[in-house]
């Protein structure tokens, strides 16, 4: 119960509802056998079974302390039926009974009430951790990640954690509690039949136990299904539309329908195993009670047993008192199993090393000065080199284009300057400082980023313009508007800048959306600007709007532009013409052209296209 154990690592934080939880167990324990044992002596009293005491029991010891106790109730009962009939006494008995049954309901209660907050406390602690480790965790990882999975993690698997394993927490504590007080007044009663009672009991945990081995590796399986056809939904809604266009309905949805069926068959074998657990501890229990009645009957018939009669019988009330416990302790322990596989899954996340990390002594860069250098970088996704031994220096105020075929490692030399990933050779230094000397929050903060895809969020257009800047004005906002041509759409918009624009801003067109990615690089303000195929899939119209905008935004910063359209980089200081990792050409635009070289090959097929 390893992973278990890294859960309940987040109740230290709500230790308070942990103590007063157990608090209000051992009361409830206390009342709950209380309450079965006032039975007992009360009733062989009142129907006259055993002799009513006359005399008032005298305390000599501790280890008489039992035998007191019981002497001085049944003597208190034989007063009352003496003094005041056998009507009262059997009224006040019902009070008293009443009584010990409210206190051991109120407990219970009490109980579950404080550790509902250790219960959702921990879930949105979980959950908030994930969130944290996700949004650290570097981009490689999601790569090799389905997105389903993620989010299967972060709610099935939760879920089944606070089910499976937060509300067997207090059954835990409870039971147990139970059992112990009632095994330890049967052990007062009789040590022979307790002694009986100990060789029988893990007996019956062996057969229990041998059952729920394959619980947790069905469970793994079955959660690991949830994140694939989790994965099939995010994909079909983001895809729809490709689907409905190749007629491929069928296609994703048998595939779908397979993952599906895999699940039910994995859930139903876990189930089958889980319903298991209560019929076969009750039977077993029940066996055992059997077992148990026919070995103290044959004492107590023998007259070989310290036990009466009587005492016999409540002896075997008080047993029937634990069995129930031992049951949800059996139940809780295939929950737990079943939960571990969640918890695996969880801990696997938040027990990922993040590889791209700020150094001890990394420390934050105030301003960009002088140069950025990619000085003999190597760098490989997998097994092949993306880039090798490449060199390239930016001088501050340049616009530097990247121009080439696609995976000729133009938009990873982005992830590099960014930090989205480390060189695994070389150096990329800024003012000739090591980037990975400099604390990932400053660094990115000298870098404003507009990609090929426009990420823009479900909310209103001035949120996701303020993005980076999260105390800007609405004149800074509605300025950096204008700067990229978007003020004009967006006054056009029912609510202006207070607009919602939808998942993914689906309620803009594709120019539109690139406008307000450049406000939103614009309105930061950084000193160093990544354009990563920013109008590669824009129309005609929307590419030429676009592309004042960015000339606009690139006036007086450094610029790195990764190019697809070469029609967007003619005015660049330096265009790097890249071929499989390398550096092919390099020069101004009319030089490259009259080389007639890689890059004249590129402008014609273009031009020509």
């Amino acid at each position: 119960m390893g992973y278990f154990k890294d859960i309940l690592k987040y109740e230290k934080k709500y230790r308070r509802f942990t103590v007063l939880n157990i608090v209000f167990n051992i009361l409830y324990a206390f009342f709950n056998v209380l309450s079965v044992l006032a039975f007992i002596p009360v009733l062989n009293i009142l129907f006259g079974a055993e002799k009513r005491v006359i005399d008032k029991p005298e305390y000599n010891n501790i280890s008489d302390l039992g035998n007191y106790l019981e002497g001085s109730f049944n003597y208190f009962i034989s007063q009352k039926i003496i003094s005041e009939g056998e009507i009262k006494a059997l009224s006040l008995i019902c009070i008293i009974s009443l009584s010990l049954f409210f206190f051991k309901n109120f407990f219970r209660y009490l109980a579950s009430y404080v550790i509902t907050f250790l219960r959702t406390g921990i879930v949105k602690d979980l959950r908030d951790n994930l969130y944290h480790k996700i949004v650290e965790l570097p981009i490689s990882y999601f790569s090799e990640k389905r997105k389903g999975d993620i989010i299967a993690r972060m709610t099935s698997d939760v879920q089944e954690v606070e089910v499976s394993i937060l509300t067997s927490i207090e059954t835990l504590v409870r039971e147990p509690l139970t059992v112990i007080i009632s095994i330890g007044i049967m052990l007062f009663m009789s040590v022979k039949l307790t002694l009986f009672v100990f060789i029988l009991l893990p007996v019956s945990g062996f057969i229990i136990s041998s059952i729920s081995k394959k619980l947790k590796a069905k469970s793994i399986k079955a959660q690991k299904e949830t994140g694939t056809f989790l994965s099939f939904i995010e994909e079909t809604l983001t895809g729809l539309r490709i689907i409905k266009g190749f007629n491929a309905e069928n296609v994703i949805e048998k595939k779908f329908n397979n993952s599906t069926l895999s699940f039910k068959q994995l859930m139903t074998s876990v189930f089958h195993r889980q319903t298991l657990a209560s019929p076969m501890s009750e039977f077993l229990g029940s066996a055992t009670i059997i077992t148990i009645l026919w070995f103290g009957g044959t004492e107590v018939l023998n007259n070989t047993s310290t036990l009466e009669a009587g005492k016999f019988m409540g002896y075997i009330v008080l047993f029937y008192t634990v069995l129930n416990p031992i049951k949800l302790i059996t139940t809780t322990f295939y929950n737990i199993q079943k939960g571990e596989a969640s918890a695996e899954r969880i801990m696997s996340v938040l027990n990922t090393k993040n590889e791209i990390k700020d150094l001890p002594n990394a420390n934050a860069k105030e301003g960009f000065n002088d140069k950025i250098e990619f000085k003999n970088i190597s760098f490989k996704y997998k097994k092949e080199y993306v880039l090798k031994d490449f060199s390239l220096t930016i001088n501050k105020g340049e616009t530097v284009a990247l121009v080439g075929q696609s995976g000729s490692g133009k938009s990873t030399l982005a992830n590099l300057i960014t930090r989205f990933y480390d060189v695994n050779k070389g150096e990329v230094l800024i003012d000739g400082q090591n980037i990975k000397s400099i604390t990932k929050k400053s660094l990115r903060g000298l870098m404003g980023i507009v990609s090929q895809d426009s990420i823009l969020f479900n909310d209103t257009v001035e949120n996701n313009i303020k993005l980076g800047s999260q105390n800007a004005s609405h004149d800074a906002i509605k300025e950096a508007s204008e700067i990229a041509n978007a003020a004009e759409f967006i006054e056009d918009l029912p609510e202006k800048y207070l607009t919602n624009i939808g998942d993914s801003g689906n309620t803009l067109s594709g120019g539109q959306k690139q406008r307000l990615s450049i406000a939103r690089a614009v309105l930061k303000n950084p000193p160093i600007m990544i354009l990563d195929e920013a109008t590669s899939a824009l129309d005609t119209e929307s590419e030429q709007l676009v592309q004042v905008a960015l000339e606009k935004m690139m006036q007086n910063r450094t610029s790195l532009v990764i190019a697809h359209r070469l029609s967007t980089i003619q005015k660049a200081n330096l265009i790097v013409v890249m071929k499989k990792g390398e550096i092919v050409e390099q020069g101004k635009h009319e030089e490259l052209l009259a080389k007639k070289g890689e890059y004249f090959k590129l402008v014609t097929m273009q031009s020509l296209s």
